[in-house]
């Protein structure tokens, strides 16, 4: 591998990857870090109460309903229970979350996948062999790592790169713990609704827990309806509404701590837990599932930071969120050692009369916005599993949110009974989809193409030149695909430019857009065959404003003017003096290279007008259509998930170009078995 100075703001490097890898590098834009001021970190911190809390404030509804379905056996149980809560909220929400795990942020993004993407980036773990040189070039994707931690840190790398099993590991509960995520949006929507919907049986006794259903599925159906106007505007509109939330839940806690008894506050003591362990045994372990209801959506602290900044989050959790749930919980903790048997409709019980109603209202409308903050955070988390490779390829359309099925049960504790059940089986089954997706990926990449190979085609006689530029799309990032030999066998003709294009998704948030297109040519050079990776970030989007097929052109353009630029003289004075020049033949140095270089530029403007002039005339997109099948002699098992399953899923997805914006009318699909 060897590099050459180019001009002075950038470098065209190459790497042997195909033949030549030409990467053109920007001036760093540093890692994404940016300083921010004190009034605009405030500002997010008061948006972020209506985007991440909304689940979190609103568990007083549910918590010791779900903690007690069976009703309370002993006064003493509520200060273990209360006990439990109090802990669970400091070891959670504010330890793991708010001072942990908000630090091991991607350039500012959170979630799970913005987690693994860091690791995948410093250690070779990524199961497809899509890792090159060049992409570390990229300005994005350093960060700094502390000295003292280098050494720990290289025994892990080296540990995890060494290990297939430690990276299918890795893979896999990094997917179940996002299928947990995506669970927890879909299941806490219903549970907070119909949790503060059916305060409103205590006033009306004509509201039966069906018509309660119906008009939850009305207010979920115009909840999802609105996030469509974005983070921001939801934010601003829900912030005021929660932070009245919380000062009235505080407000009520510490009314009914006064009220009805404030010794409630011995909780404090962690000795509760144990003597409530002791007393209850199997009933208290079952009780768990109820008190880590207390945490529902702490999780949203991290796969929401992408719209906010770490300390924005730190400081709304300490200063009103923290201190508002757990005075709730004290205050109704302090009720039920006064009125036991109101435990399973705790939140409207212990609500003073006058402020009933208004209550109401607020609980109704804090229920909606903590399915909101649940939302916001499973959009984040499916798009960076979607751009790394490890979800369906769906259309995915920022600043809104779609929904389809439902879930219908009589009560909210059935649903909470619910809250952690089905996310394992989701988990597992996509990742055996995605073990195969890698098996296709290897079997394309064990049998690309080889240079010698595609020149012997394109130099054949009988092989017809057709006018256009043919943009041909694969997985791979290296070599030739399979299936191009596949086309020209069945197809003897081609167009007079050909450019294969590998979209790849990077283990980095964003790449910068002078920075994402990476050219290389086949050689020889009146081949005017090109190699192109476009790569995006996992927030990047792929199909934006600007059309990829022109932007593509026009990098072709730039990327056909710069190599004129890293080409060396074809001689120097040096070579000339060898030749018995003397030393008044300077000027003919000096003559020789403008010659040279002029000669040189109108090559390159040839090319540029031979590009513009077969791109004006006719674009096609070839597009691989691959049907895996089972090889023979392949288990039941093996055949069911492949020619069945990962085949039906498959083509219930969007195609790629689809995804792209590539115009239908020039798509053309080229189709092609694989035998797994």
């Amino acid at each position: 591998m060897d590099t050459e100075e180019a001009a002075p703001q950038r470098n065209l490097q190459r790497y042997d990857s195909l033949d030549a890898e030409a990467a053109i590098i920007s001036q760093s834009h540093g890692n994404g870090s940016k300083a921010v001021d004190m009034r605009t970190i405030l500002i997010l911190a008061f948006q972020s109460i209506g985007i991440v809390y909304g689940d979190l404030g609103t568990s007083p509804l549910y918590t010791f309903s779900g903690t007690f379905p069976n009703g309370i056996r002993h006064k003493d149980d509520i200060l273990g229970a209360l006990s439990l809560v109090y802990y669970t909220l400091i070891l959670i929400p504010m330890i793991k979350y708010a001072f942990i795990v908000l630090g091991a942020n991607d350039n500012g993004d959170g979630g799970t996948f913005a987690l693994y993407s860091l690791i995948c980036r410093y250690a070779k773990v990524g199961l497809l062999p899509s890792q090159e040189p060049e992409d570390r070039d990229i300005s994005n994707y350093q960060l700094e790592m502390p000295s003292s931690r280098l050494r720990r840190a290289s025994k892990v790398k080296s540990t995890l790169e060494n290990s297939q099993t430690a990276k299918h590991f890795l893979l896999c509960i990094t997917m179940l713990g996002t299928a947990m995520v995506i669970g927890d949006g879909i299941v806490t929507p219903s549970m907070s609704v119909l949790s503060a919907v059916g305060g409103i049986k205590k006033a009306a006794d004509a509201m039966t827990e069906g018509r309660i259903v119906w008009v939850s599925i009305a207010i979920l159906v115009l909840l999802f309806s609105v996030q469509r106007f974005g983070t921001a505007k939801v934010g601003y509109t829900f912030s005021p509404i929660l932070t009245l939330w919380f000062f009235l839940i505080s407000g009520i806690g510490i009314y009914n701590v006064v009220r009805h008894d404030h010794s409630v506050i011995k909780a404090l003591n962690p000795a509760y837990i144990i003597h409530y362990f002791k007393k209850n045994k199997k009933d208290a372990w079952i009780s768990l599932g109820g008190v880590i209801l207390c945490t529902t959506g702490a999780e949203a602290l991290f796969a929401d930071l992408g719209h906010f900044t770490v300390r924005s989050i730190q400081i709304s959790s300490c200063s009103l969120v923290f201190p508002s749930v757990v005075l709730a919980y004290t205050g109704q903790a302090a009720y039920l050692r006064k009125f036991p048997e109101n435990v399973g409709d705790v939140f409207y019980k212990s609500i003073p009369g006058p402020l009933y109603w208004p209550m109401f209202v607020v609980a109704v409308l804090s229920a909606i916005i903590a399915s909101q903050s649940l939302i916001s955070a499973a959009f984040s988390i499916i798009q960076q599993s979607l751009a790394l490779g490890c979800f369906p390829p769906v259309k995915v359309i920022h600043t809104s949110s779609k929904g389809r099925g439902g879930i219908c049960h009589d009560t909210y504790i059935h649903i909470a009974g619910a809250y952690n059940a089905n996310d394992m089986e989701n988990s597992y089954s996509s990742y055996n989809c995605i073990h195969h997706y890698n098996r296709k990926y290897t079997y394309e990449f064990e049998n690309k193409v080889p240079v010698d190979e595609l020149r012997q085609i394109m130099a054949n006689p009988n092989f017809r030149s057709l006018p256009g530029i043919a943009f041909f799309y694969s997985e791979l990032v290296q070599g030739i695909p399979p299936i191009f030999k596949h086309y020209t066998e069945n197809v003897p003709s081609l167009h007079s430019v050909v450019i294969f294009v590998s979209i790849k998704s990077l283990h980095i948030r964003t790449v910068p857009p002078e920075e994402r297109f990476l050219f290389r040519r086949v050689h020889p050079r009146e081949l005017m065959v090109f190699r192109c990776i476009v790569r995006y970030g996992y927030m990047d989007l792929y199909n934006d404003e600007s059309s990829l097929e022109r932007s593509m052109v026009d990098r072709l353009r730039e990327f056909i003017r710069e190599e004129l630029r890293a080409l060396p003289a074809k001689c120097n004075s040096k070579d000339l003096l060898k030749n018995g020049s003397e030393m008044d033949e300077g000027e003919t140095v000096s003559d020789q290279a403008k010659e040279e270089d002029i000669e040189r530029r109108e090559v390159v403007e040839r090319e540029v007008e031979f590009v513009d002039r077969e791109y004006n005339e006719r674009a096609v997109h070839l597009f691989g259509v691959n049907e895996v099948v089972a090889s023979k002699g392949s288990s039941f098992g093996k055949k069911v998930m492949i020619e069945y399953a990962y085949n039906f899923l498959k083509r219930l997805l969007r195609h790629s170009n689809d995804l792209f914006g590539v115009p239908h009318k020039r798509v053309l699909r080229v189709g092609m078995n694989y035998e797994l």
